[in-house]
């Protein structure tokens, strides 16, 4: 074992991270959800929706039998909605394919909607005891920082040497207390602004601090100029209903309930007479909200309507009509729950206001 590696295990056993829910069981369903969860998000935020997850579906079976709505509406607030979908996917793939039962084998579990390689490692690690090498996020920080590795990691000669490195660190026993520990240091004592590196089990030979070159490893992102897109988002109101539509199934929030959305500058009352046939009367807009997605800056409009009646009926697929505390219960985008929230509060307090 290099001392690197045993370096990292005697401090995680001591330092480390050991009251994660998904630290206790081995079950591959368990480790695959935690795994898929904390992809681009904090461990904190991770931890309440991984509990009220497995309690909903607690085994690939149920998670397979599940509608896609219901799995989204379990996942929404947490972000990043192609990973609820792609989780559904694979457990629909796998109760087809393997009888429910998670695949053992690292070809198999990487050919999952979903799973990379870092995450295919992960799980053949903690649930099966496999010796693979892993590379997320907290660890390309520390093997970039420890090696001396220049670039930005998403690059693909800079991810290269970064997988070199991490497998030729990786020792031959005890890799699942060794993996954690990567993951632990990154989180804890490793973190992108100041990192605690008096602290750091593996500080002694660490080429960033040596020459000085923390700060500057890894390379961040390279910036590109993000472009502002600007939408009308319409909170079309009947007595107490609001109406809400689905997105396609694929892209920017796909297949999580929404606002109907008009071009900034269309007038209101012409797309309610064209798509509904009922007169609509606005009133005062909600204030700006920004959402701020990868690759592009989104700048919403929220447009409250009152129409006039109710539309018997809505082609199928295309929309429902839901009280206000039912919608805010459906699979939202996490900035159209916080419009029905506003809204829903306005209307509370205008009612109030009608009774005194």
């Amino acid at each position: 074992m290099s001392d690197f590696a045993a370096r990292l295990i005697a401090w995680q056993k001591c330092h480390g991270r050991h009251g994660l829910p998904w630290q206790a069981s081995r079950d591959p369903y368990a480790v695959w959800l935690s795994e898929i969860m904390l992809q681009q998000t904090q461990v904190a935020a991770v931890i309440p929706y991984y509990q009220r997850f497995l309690s909903r579906f607690p085994d690939i079976p149920s998670l397979a039998a599940a509608s896609l709505d219901e799995v989204l509406a379990h996942w929404s607030g947490l972000g990043y909605y192609s990973r609820a979908r792609s989780l559904h996917r694979a457990a629909v793939l796998i109760a087809a394919h393997h009888g429910g039962v998670f695949p053992h084998d690292f070809e198999h579990i990487i050919a999952l909607p979903g799973i990379g390689r870092s995450t295919a490692a992960a799980v053949s690690v903690f649930a099966f005891g496999a010796k693979e090498a892993i590379l997320d996020g907290n660890v390309k920080r520390v093997l970039a920082r420890h090696q001396g590795v220049a670039g930005y990691p998403g690059a693909t000669q800079v991810a290269a040497e970064l997988w070199t490195a991490a497998e030729n660190l990786l020792p031959h026993r005890e890799v699942e207390t060794y993996t954690q520990a990567l993951m632990d240091l990154g989180a804890t004592v490793c973190t992108r602004a100041r990192p605690a590196c008096t602290t750091c089990p593996v500080n002694v030979d660490c080429v960033a601090r040596r020459d000085d070159r923390v700060a500057e490893l890894p390379a961040p992102r390279p910036k590109k100029a993000q472009p502002l897109k600007r939408t009308v988002m319409l909170l079309l109101l009947h007595d107490d209903e609001i109406f809400l539509e689905k997105r396609p199934p694929t892209g920017i929030w796909g297949g999580l309930w929404s606002l109907p959305e008009i071009a900034p500058g269309q007038r209101v009352e012409d797309y309610c007479l064209e798509r509904f046939g009922a007169a609509a009367e606005c009133t005062e807009p909600l204030p700006l909200l920004a959402h701020a997605f990868t690759h592009f800056k989104l700048e919403i409009t929220p447009q409250p309507a009152i129409l006039a009646t109710r539309p018997q009926a809505v082609n199928e697929g295309e929309g429902v009509w839901l009280g206000m505390s039912e919608a805010q219960q459906a699979p939202l985008p996490a900035p159209v729950r916080k419009l029905l929230k506003q809204v829903g509060t306005r209307t509370a307090a205008g009612a109030a206001g009608v009774e005194t």
